[in-house]
């Protein structure tokens, strides 16, 4: 079988006679196919220089012909422009055009006004859809390629019938983006209406519904220098972020901060330049080290993580932090009370070395990740894409269950009020709640009032850092 692809501009004269042309012989003869391509003439020219940098070709005029091998695989063979392709059908089927100029231009123009139609129809199909909108920064983190198969799912949005989803990267990939976006659509996504790929901020979170910011800055391997230009430019980025959402996202847009540093900072920097939006639709991840912390268990009780539930984190999610177990319960432990499969226990109950759980404990939560991340010799990002799968699928669908995120503070538990901290909370009808019923011991308030010293001194300190470049 022969396959041949014919490219040209709308309004080409020659395209126009080399379509019919190819129309003539599809007709023919029976093992002749002809795959045409109209393309706007404002957009031919990078389209063509992008069709032969991919395929190792050099050609400048419209059409562009070319033969597929159907049955060797592989790129396609060169044919050549008009003239080429008009030679080739005289050559091998005998068959050439007598097209006068006047009809030539007339098809061109009935090209391009076809073209103009079916892009005007196809644009108005796609008025009548309303997807949810979902923007992903830094798409190309590791972590994306964990997120996005499990994030366009009826699991996390039960009640979306269709997603466009937004990569964008900064850092002007758009090759990368591109493979990204190819990569997304070949999953074949039943909610997945159309992936879209930006490398600045002229349209980023336009009409935004879910965003999850993925940016990450901080490297310990840098000089004093080269921290304050990372300082500056997160800071920098963040306020130009907390501005565009404030005027160009949906009001009830969700906000995901995922983040190794200054995770709280970032947030804070978002709801100081997005007024206008509930400071409770703007949250930074601590599900990770809630997990973390759950699978230290799982191994000190020999049951598995998921057996573990409820466990707090207070505080400053990339700096200090406690993990609290006042509610955490503990499903499925062989031990001399057992039940059925909704029997728990509580976990203070089943760990007796209070001084274990007070300091080997917590310094094993805090370093798990490094040793994950230098075992495999990558970042956690498989752990990091779970939890912010879990939070979302919560806050979309409701949960009994507590989680642990960094949220604005408004007078709970006698903190003070704005600075991000991480604290106990549900999500209840779409709505995110902090939980007031905690018991706050001596030592625990005494740790929460270090942890919102440490975080107003982070936010003074990034803030001057920002401004006047000291460190």
């Amino acid at each position: 079988m022969a396959k041949l692809v014919l490219a040209g501009k709308a309004d080409c004269p020659h395209y126009a006679k080399a379509e019919l042309l190819a129309d003539r012989l599809q007709r023919s003869l029976p093992d002749f196919r002809i795959h045409k391509i109209s393309i706007l003439p404002h957009e031919w020219r990078k389209w063509l220089e992008a069709t032969c940098t991919r395929n190792g070709w050099k050609h400048e005029r419209s059409p562009l012909v070319w033969r597929e091998l159907v049955h060797q695989g592989g790129k396609g063979m060169l044919l050549g422009g008009f003239s080429d392709f008009v030679e080739h059908c005289q050559d091998y089927y005998s068959i050439t055009s007598d097209m006068l100029t006047d009809s030539m231009l007339a098809v061109a123009a009935e090209n391009l006004e076809t073209k103009m139609n079916i892009i005007a129809e196809e644009q108005r199909r796609l008025n009548r859809i309303e997807p949810l909108h979902i923007w992903i920064s830094s798409a190309l983190n590791p972590t994306c390629n964990f997120l996005i198969p499990n994030l366009l799912s009826a699991e996390v949005f039960p009640h979306v019938s269709t997603i466009s989803l937004h990569l964008l990267d900064l850092k002007g990939n758009e090759e990368g983006l591109r493979g990204l976006r190819m990569e997304t659509e070949d999953l074949a996504l039943p909610l997945l209406h159309q992936v879209s790929i930006h490398t600045d901020l002229d349209q980023a979170f336009q009409g935004a519904d879910v965003i999850l910011l993925l940016d990450e800055w901080w490297s310990d391997d840098g000089d004093g220098e080269e921290q304050k230009k990372n300082v500056k430019g997160m800071s920098d980025r963040y306020i130009e972020y907390g501005q565009l959402i404030d005027t160009r996202a949906n009001k009830e847009v969700k906000v995901i901060v995922s983040a190794d540093s200054f995770a709280n900072w970032r947030c804070s920097l978002l709801l100081e330049h997005a007024c206008s939006i509930d400071s409770h639709q703007f949250i930074t991840m601590a599900t990770q080290l809630e997990n973390e912390a759950k699978a230290i268990l799982a191994t000190k009780l020999k049951v598995r993580t998921s057996d573990i539930r409820n466990v707090i984190v207070w505080g400053n999610i990339s700096g200090s932090f406690y993990i609290d177990l006042q509610w955490t319960k503990v499903f499925n432990y062989d031990g001399a009370i057992k039940g059925p499969a909704f029997f728990s226990q509580p976990a203070l109950k089943l760990l007796h070395q209070r001084k274990w759980l007070e300091t080997d404990f917590q310094d094993m939560a805090r370093r798990r990740r490094a040793e994950a991340a230098s075992k495999s010799c990558r970042a956690a990002s498989m752990s990091a894409a779970d939890g912010i799968l879990a939070v979302l699928a919560a806050w979309n669908g409701g949960s009994d269950g507590v989680f642990s995120v960094g949220v604005l503070c408004q007078g709970e538990y006698n903190l003070p009020d704005g600075i991000v901290l991480s604290l106990p909370v549900n999500f209840t009808g779409g709505k995110l709640g902090v939980l007031s019923e905690a018991t706050i011991g001596d030592e625990l308030k005494e740790k929460l009032c270090f942890f919102a010293r440490e975080l107003m001194q982070e936010k003074e300190l990034g803030s001057e850092v920002a401004e006047h470049g000291l460190l």
